[in-house]
């Protein structure tokens, strides 16, 4: 196969990284977001318990003494100065007021000598978060001293994006190299199909099943549907040559009797011999027109299926009876009493209506050509049981041998000595289009003599009646 001709297939290797990388590509989105977020929970906790350190340190030198009111420069500039962002401190007297810091800094209300109390707030347009603690003065213990500082967020989110940053070349290499690996998994699981590959090249015109255990689980159902149609071709190509060979075999008798009888016509002048040759040719003639149009009945019955068969709801009762008054006129010339019988009710089956007629065709046909002259017969339609319908031809003819019963619907079969021409196939075409239709097909005795064929059909049931 050239390369333009393969691009224009399906690749499964590419469809399958296809399909798995969408997916990893949306995980590691959702993984940045869920990895910033536990990074920045992260930095907002370091970044807590070190501002509670350092208020908590303030606060002891409050308590020490050692700072007796508002912060001293130097102190002043190391908490307002932050390498990430901005600090904010304001200290408060209960009595004094402001001591120090930002006068818009506000705090929760809390007990002094307790942990410090962190929680988010907002200064000249910046988020802070921030820690108070309250505390007895050193001097004069009814003075209590509220503390409280506060930073920016910028510190905090400046860690988490650096964890981001750590962690984000790291699962993007781990992606990368989880699709390598399936990348080589898929090249080398695919090597799998290549036995059933090399098989199915090596096959040439041979037909039979491909499914082996060497046959994956996975492709397994694709397998046995080639299986199934390898199947059906050979049940077709079976057909096809038992076809010609019966074609070739049937049809040589008469066409070297037309040969033969078209040279002796062109031999002589006389024109009784030619009226002689022209009579045999004509019966010849008709003799390979039926012969051709009954294997072609029973080429096109058996190579049927009976899921692909026109089906649809028959009335027997109603169908039988229009086939055989069609056949009365040749059963007069034939002098055989032909007649029916059946019941008034419907008597419905499941079939397809061309190929039952085919089938009537068949068992009316055989009747007046085996039957004899001055011979009566009787095609019924009966319904013996709730799921059945019964569908009938008798005669009271020669009959068929006991011994030979069970060969009747051979194909080519016919019973010896009979005199009456035929071609062995019409009750081989009965058989098979019953099958198809799941009903069954049997031969016998007639009741006074002659020969009884019966087919039970399975009953459809009955429709419900319309709401008037």
């Amino acid at each position: 196969m050239t390369e333009a001709a393969r691009q224009r297939h399906p690749n499964l290797r590419r469809r399958l990284l296809l399909t798995l990388l969408v997916p990893m590509l949306l995980l590691l989105v959702v993984d940045t977001i869920v990895t910033y977020s536990v990074a920045l929970n992260y930095a907002d906790r370091v970044h807590d318990a070190d501002l509670s350190d350092d208020l908590l340190a303030l606060a002891q030198k409050f308590r020490s003494g050692e700072v007796p009111g508002d912060l001293p420069q130097e102190a002043r500039l190391l908490i307002e100065y932050d390498n990430d962002g901005r600090s904010y401190y304001a200290i408060r007297s209960n009595r004094r007021g402001l001591l120090g810091g930002q006068a818009d800094f506000n705090r929760p209300a809390s007990i002094p000598d307790m942990p410090p109390v962190l929680y988010d707030m907002q200064l000249d347009g910046r988020m802070l978060r921030a820690a108070s603690l309250s505390l007895h003065a050193a001097d004069n213990p009814a003075e209590i001293i509220t503390i409280s500082i506060g930073e920016t967020l910028r510190g905090r989110q400046a860690r988490a994006w650096q964890i981001l940053m750590l962690i984000i070349p790291l699962q993007t290499g781990l992606i990368v190299a989880a699709l390598s690996l399936v990348w080589l998994g898929v090249t080398r699981g695919l090597r799998i199909l290549e036995p059933l590959a090399l098989r199915l090249a090596q096959r040439d015109d041979k037909l039979g099943p491909i499914t082996e255990s060497d046959v994956p689980v996975e492709i397994l159902p694709l397998t046995q549907t080639i299986d199934g149609l390898f199947a059906r071709l050979r049940a077709v190509l079976a057909l096809q040559e038992r076809f010609v060979a019966d074609a070739a075999h049937q049809l040589r008798t008469p066409l070297a009797g037309l040969r033969l009888h078209v040279d002796r016509a062109l031999a002589s002048d006389d024109p009784q011999v030619l009226r002689d040759a022209l009579q045999h040719i004509d019966r010849l003639t008709e003799r390979t027109a039926r012969t051709s149009t009954q294997l072609l009945a029973l080429t096109r019955a058996q190579g049927q299926q009976k899921e692909h068969l026109a089906t649809a709801a028959v009335d027997l009762a109603e169908l039988v009876p229009k086939m055989v008054e069609r056949r009365v006129p040749e059963a007069l010339r034939a002098r055989i009493d032909l007649g029916y019988q059946g019941p008034e009710e419907p008597a419905r089956v499941h079939a397809d209506p061309g190929a039952l007629q085919e089938l009537l065709d068949n068992l009316i046909d055989n009747v007046l050509r085996y039957a004899g002259r001055d011979a009566g017969a009787t095609v019924s339609v009966a319904l013996p049981s709730a799921t059945q319908v019964m569908l009938q031809v008798e005669d009271n003819g020669p009959g068929v041998p006991a011994e030979m019963l069970d060969r009747l619907g051979e194909r080519f079969f016919r019973v010896p000595g009979t005199e009456a021409s035929g071609t062995g196939l019409g009750l081989a075409i009965v058989q098979e289009i019953a099958r198809q239709h799941g009903a069954s097909c049997s031969f016998g005795p007639g009741s006074s003599g002659g020969l009884r064929i019966s087919l039970l059909f399975p009953r459809l049931e009955a429709e419900p009646p319309k709401a008037g």
